[in-house]
């Protein structure tokens, strides 16, 4: 593993931590801003032990930052009162602030790459047919898990539940969020796949 993109991997983690520091210091809420972040909480130290003998593609971590910064603002924030969003909403003139559904569309588009790459590697699926519906499968199944976390924090902390679900009274709130991880999965596949495909090559890992 070449060591020339080791600096600006640490760089991106220490901006990570940042930004987990500066979202937690005065979040609008505690414990949603908590569990808007656990991902980021698991995903950071995990990729830090794995690095040496996982390491995964730079177009892989790189996305991985995106999506933690992005799950970081939303935490601060809580999804249905992030500024962005509410720019987007007026720019748009949209009923609600759609940052959840860009938060959603990530979920979907980098765990597709996720598994993408270790599939790949580990050579559990032939074909890329096969491999580009069992990406998505895997996504959905990602994005479902996550839809039934939220239901069970709705029935354990009811109305407190509120800001961390980020409805905004939207009855095919469910739906609409499995369906932009739907979209970020297909987009990745479709935008990334060569990408990701010609830096698995340089790491020695063989495309089937």
């Amino acid at each position: 593993m070449s060591s020339s993109r080791t600096p600006w991997l640490l760089a991106a983690a220490a901006v990570t931590v940042m930004l987990l520091i500066a979202s937690g210091w005065q979040p609008y809420d505690r414990a949603t801003w908590l569990m808007e972040v656990v991902p980021v909480l698991i995903a950071l130290p995990l990729l830090w032990a794995t690095y040496a003998r996982y390491p995964l593609t730079s177009l892989l971590y790189a996305c991985i930052f995106i999506h933690a910064a992005v799950l970081i603002l939303g935490g601060a924030y809580t999804y249905a009162r992030v500024p962005l969003g509410f720019e987007i909403q007026q720019a748009f003139d949209l009923s609600r602030n759609p940052y959840d559904k860009i938060g959603h569309f990530m979920q979907g588009f980098v765990p597709a790459l996720v598994a993408r790459e270790i599939l790949i590697r580990g050579q559990h699926v032939q074909g890329r047919r096969m491999l580009a519906f069992v990406v998505v499968c895997v996504a959905l199944a990602i994005s479902a898990s996550y839809e039934l976390i939220e239901w069970a924090a709705a029935l354990a902390l009811g109305q407190g539940a509120d800001a961390f679900l980020g409805t905004q009274g939207d009855p095919w709130d469910t739906q609409s969020d499995m369906f932009m991880a739907l979209i970020g999965a297909t987009t990745a596949l479709l935008g990334l796949s060569r990408l990701q495909d010609g830096q698995l090559r340089r790491m020695g890992e063989g495309v089937r």
